[in-house]
């Protein structure tokens, strides 16, 4: 009860009880609802001011004492990064479990196969047309500023001295990378699982092989009788993955503020300045096809205000930058996306899960841009017909890259590669991509949740359910 509320007249006459006991107990009852929705409402405020104070002690640290002060260095080992890497390992923890029986209950909901099959035919499609215009703006914007020619190559060598190790454990781990089979053996191989408990055993669970494995177990029940108590197991399984992930999100504006602060005090501010001219164009990608393609889409295909769809999923988004994780962003992406916007678990979670492997459009426009830089760097001329080719691989970089921290990486040496660039030049990006990490996985999520309005859209779902009423106190 409402403090100051001792049962007299005059309490009740201020919570709207008055003379009516029944009408007066639903205002009550409206009211702590009221209370609630108000506080977890204020999460995405909280996250953000975590983010901007993590954030700015961490540059006011490194300014005064540098990155590689023994003290600064003390503080994130013991504290800071402790704590953050223990609020991502807690959202990942859940990311499993949530996922997997989020796509049983909700695909077994559906009951209808075919309307499956529609469901991931339109993902898809949407899919590789939004990832390739993010490559064409990507490798456009690359041509246009050309920053490969804008560096001092004094410059160069040093960064290339400094990352040089880093970056030759990198090329040396790719080429270790098995032979590539065949077209068709690598999407089976890519897809099915030989074993799913195996598949989500590693520190990094294949969320295909997971999504796959629950797919054909969700259709298995739907063609069989009385799975009703298996179907509400899993349900129960749901509502306690997503407990935990609640209990987990009242710390993240604390623990967000420990991520910001461990990136922000080891950060070399001085590789901002280097390689001005490709941070500024990857970041300039990165916003028109946030706030421009992104716009057109949830405006035209899934008929939702830009300004409204942005201010409904802006936990996710913060959540996406501070930890730099697709995967570990998943959980509150799929809270938001069916609390805010409206969109039915079913199509949810299918979207969702494959979308934070397959649907990476801020992973596959850096991998463009940081291709045509390197190469630009070397000296050495892509013709159109190689930058199609880069185009094509950043495009399958997108849908095969992992989820996780730098995941992109790999697959930048072996384009390098292909194109006839020396791989270990990828030292000279190493110091700027954890920065430009947390904003391209801040687009991988944001793309996601556009891909699922466009399909329950077009499924014929209404979007943007209404916003909690206020409760009348007169």
């Amino acid at each position: 009860m409402e403090a100051g509320y001792n049962g007299d007249i005059e309490s009740r006459n201020k919570l709207g009880i008055r003379r009516y006991p029944i009408r007066g107990m639903r205002v009550i009852r409206g009211y702590f609802k009221l209370q609630i929705v108000k506080i977890t409402c204020m999460l995405h405020s909280r996250i953000l001011l975590g983010l901007i104070v993590g954030a700015a002690a961490g540059v006011a640290v490194n300014t005064i004492w540098g990155g590689a002060n023994p003290r600064v260095e003390w503080i994130v080992f013991q504290i800071t990064e402790p704590v953050g890497e223990l609020f991502l390992r807690l959202l990942l923890m859940t990311v499993v479990p949530l996922v997997f029986s989020s796509l049983v209950v909700g695909i077994s909901g559906v009951g209808d196969i075919r309307k499956l099959g529609r469901i991931g035919l339109k993902c898809f499609v949407y899919t590789v047309v939004i990832s390739a215009i993010s490559v064409v703006i990507g490798i456009s914007l690359a041509n246009l500023v050309r920053p490969g020619q804008r560096i001092e190559p004094g410059t160069a060598q040093a960064l290339v001295e400094r990352y040089g190790a880093d970056a030759g454990r990198r090329v040396q781990a790719a080429a270790q990378t098995q032979p590539q089979p065949s077209a068709l053996m690598q999407v089976v191989r890519t897809l099915v699982p030989s074993n799913p408990i195996a598949a989500v055993a590693s520190d990094t669970p294949n969320m295909l092989h997971l999504m796959f494995f629950a797919v054909v177990l969700a259709i298995a029940i739907t063609l069989l009788p009385a799975t009703a108590p298996l179907i509400q197991a899993f349900d129960a399984l749901f509502q306690v993955s997503a407990k935990i992930i609640d209990m987990v999100m009242w710390v993240a504006p604390y623990t967000v503020a420990c991520l910001l602060f461990t990136t922000t005090a080891r950060f070399g501010f001085e590789l901002l300045v280097a390689l001005a001219w490709f941070v500024a164009t990857v970041l300039a990608g990165l916003a028109l096809h946030m706030f421009g393609v992104y716009s057109l889409s949830v405006a035209w295909l899934s008929r939702i205000p830009p300004l409204e769809f942005f201010r409904r999923i802006r936990t996710a988004m913060l959540t996406a930058f501070s930890t730099s994780s697709s995967n570990a962003t998943l959980p509150t992406a799929l809270r938001v996306s069916e609390e805010n916007l409206g969109v039915p678990r079913e199509i949810n979670t299918f979207v969702l899960t494959v979308g934070a492997t397959a649907n990476q459009n801020g992973t596959a426009l850096y991998e463009g841009v940081t291709v045509l830089f390197l190469a630009q760097l070397a000296g050495v001329h892509l013709t159109l017909g190689q930058q199609v080719l880069v185009a094509y691989l950043a495009i399958l970089g997108g849908v095969g890259t992992a989820g996780v921290p730098s995941g992109s990486i790999p697959f930048i040496i072996v384009v390098l590669t292909t194109i006839g660039v020396n791989p270990s030049l990828i030292a000279l990006i190493l110091g700027v991509d954890r920065i430009l990490d947390m904003c391209r996985t801040t687009l991988n999520v944001t793309g996601d949740i556009t891909a699922a309005t466009y399909v329950a859209r077009s499924e014929g779902y209404t979007l943007l359910k209404p916003e909690p009423a206020t409760v009348n106190m007169d």
